[in-house]
């Protein structure tokens, strides 16, 4: 990967509804030649996706909780998560802690009810977000 497609992938993390002749302009180069590095980056599965960011407050889902959890159950507990409406993140870890699960709800009876669920297949630790210091930063 070179200087242009760490550029291509700078300005498309910033604004990925960026038109493909803007893209170009950005990075110096003709918009056939930006939509074929685009594509290659795709194809490379660089670029995994494009998505919209949504305000959970918009949606009336007011509560962010981390929580950390310690299972001997794993496949289970994975399962669980794909499954449950409130988890948006689920992630494997090393150390004291099996997994790191965000969860984002309603309200805190939502998210008590969750951790409720998750009892049988362990022990959790949860953290309640106050605020956002870094919500989003590019890689490159």
């Amino acid at each position: 990967m070179d200087e242009i497609d760490q550029s291509i992938l700078s300005h498309l993390q910033e604004n990925a509804r960026m038109s493909m002749t803007e893209l170009g302009k950005r990075v110096g180069l003709s918009t056939p030649a930006t939509n074929e590095r685009v594509r290659k980056l795709e194809d490379k599965e660089v670029i995994m996706g494009y998505r919209a960011i949504v305000d959970p407050e918009k949606l009336d889902k007011n509560v962010t909780a981390f929580i950390l959890f310690d299972t001997k159950q794993g496949k289970k507990f994975r399962d669980f998560c794909k499954e449950h409406p409130v988890v948006v993140e689920c992630h494997r870890l090393a150390g004291q802690y099996s997994y790191l699960v965000k969860v984002v709800g309603e309200s805190v009876k939502e998210l008590e009810e969750f951790i409720d669920a998750t009892l049988p297949f362990g022990e959790p630790s949860t953290l309640i977000k106050l605020s956002s210091v870094v919500e989003f930063k590019p890689l490159v």
